[in-house]
């Protein structure tokens, strides 16, 4: 009789720093898979449903993160006891000072860990001082998870929840698995109300579930990993090594590689948690579709966008409002400003929202000037104003991503630099024919998955729907043996896995 080895098995259950669990990796598949069996013979029984998720998804964020797995439940437990008082209380000013409590709780949480040598290091540059950084580990999905323990403040305070949350849902809420890392980021309201389902999945729904997970494979391991590994990064870690061709390249490659990236983990997270009967919102709309910049924000990272839409920009919009469009203006400089510092303790980040606070306050400024100028031309209403709305917008973002892209604000310059003045346009023939043409085609496939046609992009959801699950069930496993087979040693961690 085989003999199991219980110190390799317990090895599963213990946190590695040196090797995280993701949610793209074999293992996790696995163990997956194991938890989904059980799951399926107790869903129908809400509190052992309830305790199941809970106890897996406190697992795998501490297979993810190890022992900040305290600090998220600390961040849960005391945001659900604030926000509850916050909706306890009816004194206006009472409100206030537990909502204020909250914020600086949370925000200080996030602020120490994310932003804290960033701090130093600015002190450091103005005051000519050399202050020791700290050492400090950013825990995994922070920023995601403040922003949900904030809105359940926030919704408390204005009145949005209809009924008490408990503990047990809020936990739940709190550490989802599919969505903990990195998004979406979902309201309370919408996500609790899910737990109390019991119907098992239909065929059509299992079929969406597979959809996603594999349309996230794709995005994720053949596009973004190998267009990223096998090129991107090298032009971006020292940009004037390459000629400005090379350059122009990997700025319209970093947009699809991005937008693979973050769409891919969000379509597996969307994946993931149908397969446990939720639907998480959906946050990506084909953005490079978007008309304007206001619109690519409508379609891009939709949770985090109307968050801040919700609890940021609205308020200041409603503060401001004696300023007429010039209060909507600053209100959207100031939430992208922001936004861009809530991705990351970096220059580049904070100068990426700012450029997109820009390009919005100069659209909401120049409206009328731009109306009348389309209205001269005789373009209102007719197709290519379409065409030429949605080019200057995707050009616009691409700009913006370089910032995102690279270190420093001197490695987009240099990007820039070369662009304009060290082109050489014959490069760009050899790049497809000679240098990296498999790199070339992972791009224009990406360029197609990003502008196919959005009334036909769910069709491959709706074909699996009609498969018998079985089949569905081999489908996905071929994808994910192909996956397996391109992936690459050191995979490509996800790009918001740092935010």
């Amino acid at each position: 009789m085989p003999q199991i080895d219980l110190n390799l098995l317990l090895e599963v259950f213990k946190y590695n720093a040196k090797d995280p669990l993701q949610s793209i990796t074999i293992t996790f598949l696995f163990i997956f898979t194991g938890f989904l069996f059980i799951y399926q013979f107790i869903s129908s029984n809400i509190t052992f449903k309830r305790i199941a998720l809970i106890v897996f998804s406190f697992f795998f964020y501490y297979k993810a993160a190890g022992e900040f797995l305290g600090l998220l439940i600390l961040t849960a437990l005391i945001s659900w006891v604030i926000g509850n008082q916050v909706r306890k209380y009816e004194s206006l000013n009472i409100k206030r000072l537990l909502v204020f409590a909250g914020v600086i709780l949370n925000l200080g949480a996030l602020g120490y860990f994310k932003y804290t040598n960033f701090i130093i290091d600015a002190y450091n540059k103005i005051a000519s001082a050399e202050v020791a950084a700290l050492d400090i580990i950013q825990p995994l999905g922070i920023s995601f998870f403040v922003f949900k323990a904030l809105s359940y403040i926030f919704d408390n305070y204005y009145e949005y929840l209809e009924e008490k949350v408990s503990v047990q849902d809020f936990l739940l809420y709190m550490s989802f698995f599919p969505s903990i890392l990195a998004g979406p980021i979902d309201r309370t309201g919408e996500f609790v109300p899910q737990i109390k389902r019991t119907e098992p999945l239909t065929q059509a729904e299992m079929g969406v579930a597979v959809g996603f997970l594999i349309s996230g494979l794709v995005k994720k391991v053949l596009i973004s990993d190998y267009i990223s590994l096998n090129y991107l990064d090298r032009v971006f870690q020292d940009p004037l090594r390459y000629t400005g061709a090379e350059n122009v390249i990997a700025s319209y490659g970093y947009a699809i590689r991005i937008y693979c990236d973050f769409s891919g983990y969000t379509d597996i997270a969307l994946g993931l948690a149908l397969l446990l009967g939720f639907r998480l919102m959906d946050n990506f709309n084909a953005p490079y579709q978007a008309v304007s910049v206001a619109d690519f924000w409508r379609r891009w990272h939709i949770s985090l966008s109307s968050w801040l839409q919700t609890y940021l920009f609205a308020p200041m919009q409603m503060s401001l409002r004696n300023l007429k469009i010039y209060g909507n203006a600053i209100a959207v400089l100031v939430t992208f400003g922001l936004c861009g510092l809530w991705h990351g303790a970096n220059y580049n980040f904070i100068i990426w929202g700012a450029l997109h606070g820009l390009f919005m306050a100069v659209s909401l400024l120049t409206a009328g000037v731009r109306k009348s100028l389309i209205k001269k031309t005789g373009l209102e209403g007719k197709p290519v104003l379409k065409f030429i709305r949605i080019f200057i917008t995707f050009h616009l973002v691409t700009i913006a991503w370089v910032f995102f892209a690279t270190e420093t604000p001197q490695h987009a310059l240099d990007v820039f630099s070369q662009i304009f003045g060290y082109l050489q346009p014959e490069v760009f023939g050899q790049f497809i024919t000679e240098g990296y043409p498999t790199v070339f085609v992972l791009i224009i496939l990406g360029f197609v998955i990003a502008f196919f046609p959005q009334s036909k992009s769910d069709f491959y959801k709706t074909w699996l729907g009609k498969m018998p699950l079985p089949l569905q069930a081999l489908v996905l496993a071929v994808f994910i043996y192909l996956a397996a087979q391109v992936q690459f040693a050191d995979m490509v961690p996800f790009i918001y896995f740092k935010f």
